[in-house]
């Protein structure tokens, strides 16, 4: 079942252009509903005080609201449980996919908010027999504890979404989640480019945190622990399938230490000349490859090294200025700084973005950019607008989000961009 409104509902063919329209997921009970002995098993490498997360979040979403029409995901998932056939068609399939049949029945007898919470937050084990009574564990279905890092289930590209391929079997139904949005919701009703329902081998992943568009025709994906080079494979035959031409340029990722884990991580986009980057893996030489991939009308034209990401992308048309995270000093403050999302902006529009006032060095090398700095709460209150300033940087205080392993843009799945004269 899908459903359609008669308007593009999904555009976005640069990662820069003025946003019109951001879902997130203000994070809730599933960020608490763990312990140290299992925060790693949760991707996270520290447990979070959602009191004071929360009170950061809404910094990043008063913001979004003030330029942008902002989506909640768990208000998108009740409308679409409110519909029966794709209530029981989501639950059944969550319920096979994560081996819990038993909770079929009792999940669908929910109302659709309190099925969408449970989705989300998780369902408390019952200890109705003696495996469950005897059991360390606390869930029958496990909470979302990521899931406010919205970036990764799925990428919306030019009329259509990418459905991730989770590398971690804890994220998997985020992806199962919004698949069942973009088909079903009123609002979107949409093709999806859809690894989860092909026999791929256990090896295929892909995030949307690894990807990122430059361009419509120019993709930049990172490959590492997230996103595997069979991901990528699986992507680079979709669009061969498309018969268009199409610049895909894979960046070669570390895979320690765990703040490398996406490509959003080391590199993002600031305005149409100018670029975030770490630069001991973006421009230092080193061993990770920048692979160029040009195909033309369904096949591939050309596959080649390239001496970095920033020469791939000025061979297609970008002439990027870097700003260095954490400042060109000390490259000790430049670890510091990047383990803490100091690349992770996300742009409101061309050259206004958003990111964590804690990165003080990131936020100077901006300054010396062009790039004013203005605080979130000032935005928000109207102290300022936006479109006075030809670049800025709105900083929201991150010092609990930045512990969860991700900023702006990793908290945030844009799905519509007003696409301007550069694109």
């Amino acid at each position: 079942m899908a459903i359609t409104t008669g308007e593009t509902a999904v555009n976005i063919r640069s990662e820069v252009d003025r946003l019109e329209k951001v879902i997130v997921h203000m994070p809730g009970a599933e960020v608490e509903n763990m312990t140290p002995e299992t925060a790693e098993r949760a991707l996270y490498s520290d447990i979070l005080n959602l009191h004071i997360a929360l009170a950061e979040y809404r910094q990043l979403h008063g913001v979004l609201s003030k330029v942008s029409e902002v989506l909640e995901v768990k208000d998108l998932l009740r409308d679409i449980l409110e519909i029966p056939a794709v209530k029981e068609e989501l639950t059944a399939r969550i319920c096979r996919w994560e081996n819990v049949a038993f909770m079929h029945d009792s999940l669908c007898a929910l109302p659709a908010n309190d099925l969408a919470t449970a989705l989300i937050e998780g369902v408390p084990m019952e200890k109705d027999n003696l495996t469950k009574f005897l059991s360390k564990g606390r869930y029958d279905l496990m909470p979302l504890h990521n899931f406010f890092f919205m970036r990764d289930p799925a990428v919306c590209l030019s009329g259509k979404a990418l459905i991730a391929k989770m590398a971690s079997v804890v994220r998997e139904r985020e992806s199962i989640i919004m698949e069942s949005i973009f088909c079903h919701h009123p609002s979107f009703g949409i093709p999806t480019i859809n690894p989860l329902h092909l026999p791929l081998s256990s090896q295929v992943s892909i995030e949307g945190g690894d990807v990122i568009v430059a361009r419509e025709d120019v993709l930049l994906v990172g490959t590492g622990t997230r996103t595997t080079t069979q991901g990528i494979d699986f992507l680079i035959d979709y669009f061969k399938k498309e018969k268009r031409s199409k610049h895909i340029i894979v960046q070669e990722l570390p895979f320690k230490p765990e703040s490398f884990i996406h490509l959003d991580m080391v590199f993002t986009l600031l305005d149409h000349d100018k670029c975030m980057v770490y630069e001991p893996v973006i421009l230092r030489p080193n061993k990770l490859q920048t692979v160029h991939f040009e195909l033309d009308h369904g096949k591939i034209k050309n596959i080649r090294n390239e001496e970095n990401l920033l020469t791939a992308l000025r061979h297609v048309g970008f002439d990027l200025e870097p700003v260095i995270c954490g400042g060109k000093a000390d490259p000790w403050i430049q670890e510091r700084e990047q383990w803490h999302s100091g690349t992770n902006f996300f742009a409101l529009a061309p050259g206004k973005v958003i990111g964590y006032a804690r990165n003080q060095y990131t936020l100077e090398e901006l300054a010396k950019h062009g790039f004013e700095i203005l605080k979130a709460k000032s935005v928000i209150k109207c102290d300022f607008c936006l479109d006075d300033y030809r670049r800025c940087v709105v900083t929201i205080e991150g010092s609990e989000l930045a512990r969860g392993g991700g900023g702006a843009r990793c908290m945030t799945m844009p799905v519509k961009r007003k696409t301007d004269a550069h694109s």
